[in-house]
């Protein structure tokens, strides 16, 4: 696979995901919804200061660690691109680590960026957050990753009452609440476990041993070639 394919993909996924952020960050107010199909596809508007589908992680510092960690992951990813295409791994592979390098991406432009070029968003119709304002939201590396593709598949429903822990409480498939970055991330790490027989297929070449029989005699005087 050419590494300019590789590249194509990355771009593509990486301006699609910002795209569809920057739309939502300034045309929602944060917890809007609108019904994209049916009651099963929605797009809601959240922040989150933490990892991906909304998990945290430890505060402003583990938020700042968090940054940080997803900058070398990035930095490390573009060596290691470089490797794989050179020596011609499976494409499916080189594809899956684009998708999960063109997600840390996405991600890594709104903790490092948008503090920076968005207002806060408030949960006030009014009050949209603008961008390029002349004062942003945070500092750099603090950015909110902004979230919203939300499936809520399955909804008002309610565990049995017999099963231990979680009887009789609200039950709902889908819940998180997720962007294209996450989505590209966790496409390429379930495909590679999926398919990774196919992928790391050993494709040494048996070479089968031939010897030649003689009646010479061998020793150490002599040499047989």
């Amino acid at each position: 696979m050419k590494g300019r394919n590789v590249f194509l993909i990355i771009c593509l996924i990486v301006i699609a995901d910002q795209a569809l952020k920057i739309y939502v960050k300034t045309h929602y107010h944060a917890g809007e919804s609108h019904m994209i199909i049916g009651n099963w596809f929605r797009l809601y508007f959240i922040e989150n200061e933490g990892m991906a589908y909304g998990w945290k992680f430890g505060g402003e510092w583990g938020k700042l660690l968090l940054t940080l960690f997803r900058l070398v992951a990035v930095i490390f990813g573009v060596f290691y691109l470089k490797k794989i295409v050179q020596q011609k791994y499976h494409p499916g592979f080189i594809i899956c680590v684009a998708l999960i390098f063109s997600g840390a991406v996405g991600n890594l432009i709104d903790s490092m960026f948008y503090g920076l070029i968005f207002d806060e968003s408030s949960q006030y119709a009014y009050n949209i957050a603008r961008i390029f304002p002349a004062r942003g939201y945070a500092g750099f590396l603090h950015g909110k990753v902004v979230d919203m593709l939300y499936f809520p598949i399955i909804r008002n429903a309610h565990f049995p009452s017999w099963i231990p822990v979680w009887g009789g409480e609200d039950f709902e498939f889908f819940r998180p609440i997720f962007n294209l970055s996450d989505a590209a991330i966790s496409m390429g790490i379930i495909t590679i476990l999926a398919f990774q027989k196919r992928f790391f297929k050993n494709n040494t070449q048996n070479f089968d041993i031939k010897t030649i029989e003689t009646d010479s005699l061998v020793n150490d005087e002599m040499q047989v070639s």
